[in-house]
């Protein structure tokens, strides 16, 4: 991970915990390797830009919920239905 897409990925577990009202923290390194970025709660995740759906070839086989988000500008845009599957 790129320290750009450290910090994009502590600013979306943090607003995804805000607004689920729990905690969040990055994965160590031996999570990373098996596909999980970081914690919401108990919960691992996975986020990855929404033009990784489009790249079926590189999806990765990993038992975890998925975050997709898009960056228009400079704004990070996570959908409603990403952050619902939480709680």
């Amino acid at each position: 991970n790129t320290f750009i897409g450290l910090s994009w990925q502590k600013a979306i577990l943090k607003k995804i915990a805000k607004l689920k009202d729990t905690k969040y923290r990055l994965a160590t390194p031996e999570q990373e390797s098996k596909g999980i970025d970081g914690f919401l709660g108990d919960v691992p995740v996975s986020i990855k830009p929404v033009t990784y759906k489009i790249k079926k070839s590189l999806h990765e086989d990993i038992d975890v919920k998925m975050i997709f988000y898009d960056k228009k500008n400079d704004e990070i845009i996570i959908s409603d239905e990403c952050i619902n599957q939480f709680y």
